[in-house]
């Protein structure tokens, strides 16, 4: 099972300064900057998939810029991001279509020679079909529920895609894999679309859908995919985020997933930010929020408004940053530490609706969470590049150069992490 991350332009600036929290001087941003393959000793996963909605075009507005997008289909996938396959051998580049982002169009808004050309410009390794995304996942439509139409409208839609697509691939066959989507509402229809792709010519598919559903949803999938395609069938999991059950899933000869949950949880999680190994299981703390005063409209609005002076916001920030710095240097003890924290976290956590008592007892809780984290030092423990390079400052909840970072060390946790359930189970 190999592991291939999503890209969005995630790339840090190496040389970026966290004690004034300013980046490198003349830094240009991206030809400055590093993605995680290049920043880490080893790169975090084996390959990287790139949605055409995130790079965007006329037909919708991606991540990239005007510019980038045309260098990214001058230049192709790897020389854009900077992944040559001379540097990181066996690397594999996929892509898709992004079809999550244009889920409330009646049909997709690229056609199966659209993709096409994008995957050949791109000079991409792997392609998805052109689908259109399904978002019912119910086992009770195998019992006789009623299939909503739109349900079997878009499932149309995808098949008839994945056909025309795998007949435009026949030229590309020596230096590019097709691989077909399958979207469907239930675990039988997921396995009878899944056996029409092999029938069609497949022998690489996605299971695309599975974001919401749970781990036992999923065993119900697969359990019907695998009843019904042949057990060389190579199978994709489009989103799988079930860290902690990766083991339960390798009897089902998955070849490949993707993830973006270990990098986007580094800062969009309200708990689970810094991820470690914990014996058999991913363990996770929580990352420590300073937010910078010049960079939160929120409190920039309270020190408009007069409910707090700049001094006094400004003050509390720096005593917080300085505060769990020494802590992390050995050089204040941790209830010190957790002191700075909780008189700035009392001001960034501040509404004119809330009372003192519910304003304190949310601030004890995410202290117990800090105590945790910081009591113990996890950071200390990890040898990663990043660990090692900025030591305390990957458990802070501040700026994108800290957030990314953490990201990219979870990166490198999960990808270590598969890599020893996979050695175990061989």
């Amino acid at each position: 099972m190999i592991f291939i991350f999503p890209d969005c332009l995630d790339y840090i600036d190496p040389g970026y300064d966290f004690q004034t929290d300013t980046f490198s001087p003349g830094r240009t941003p991206y030809w400055d900057d590093q993605f995680p393959h290049e920043f880490m000793d080893v790169p975090p996963y084996d390959g990287v998939l790139v949605s055409r909605a995130i790079v965007g075009d006329h037909l919708h507005t991606g991540k990239y810029t005007e510019s980038q997008g045309q260098r990214f289909r001058l230049q192709g996938a790897r020389a854009f991001l900077r992944y040559e396959e001379a540097n990181y051998p066996g690397s594999l580049v996929f892509g898709d279509c992004g079809a999550f982002q244009y889920h409330d169009l009646e049909v997709p808004p690229y056609t199966p020679d659209d993709m096409l050309a994008f995957y050949d410009d791109g000079m991409f390794t792997h392609g998805c079909s052109v689908d259109h995304i399904i978002f019912e996942m119910d086992s009770t439509y195998d019992q006789g529920k009623d299939v909503p139409e739109e349900c079997t409208r878009r499932q149309a839609i995808t098949l008839e895609n994945a056909e025309q697509f795998l007949k435009g691939a026949e030229p590309m066959k020596n230096y590019f894999q097709p691989i077909g989507v399958v979207q469907a509402w239930s675990p039988e229809s997921m396995a009878n679309m899944a056996m029409d792709l092999v029938k069609m010519g497949y022998d690489y598919l996605a299971l695309g859908g599975l974001v919401p559903v749970g781990v036992m949803g999923i065993h119900q999938v697969l359990n019907a995919v695998r009843r019904k395609v042949p057990y060389d069938t190579k199978i994709h999991i489009l989103g799988f985020a079930k860290a902690n059950y990766l083991h339960e899933f390798l009897r089902y000869n998955i070849t490949s997933i993707d993830t973006t949950s270990p990098f986007i949880r580094a800062f969009k999680d309200g708990k689970q930010n810094y991820w470690t190994r914990e014996g058999d299981k991913v363990g996770h703390y929580t990352a420590i929020k300073i937010p910078q005063v010049h960079a939160n409209n929120r409190l920039k609005n309270m020190i408009r408004m007069g409910v707090f002076t700049q001094e006094c916001v400004i003050e509390k920030e720096q005593n917080a940053l300085r505060a769990v710095w020494a802590y992390g240097a050995g050089k204040l003890d941790m209830e010190s530490a957790l002191g700075a924290v909780r008189d700035y976290t009392r001001i960034t956590l501040w509404t004119d609706s809330a009372d003192d008592s519910t304003l304190e007892h949310k601030i004890e809780r995410l202290m117990e969470l800090y105590r945790n984290t910081l009591y113990n030092r996890p950071w200390d423990r990890c040898k990663c590049r990043v660990c090692r390079e900025i030591g305390v400052d990957v458990v802070i909840f501040r700026s994108s150069n800290r957030n990314k970072r953490r990201g990219i060390h979870n990166l490198h946790i999960f990808n270590n992490y598969l890599k020893s359930i996979l050695m175990r189970h061989e």
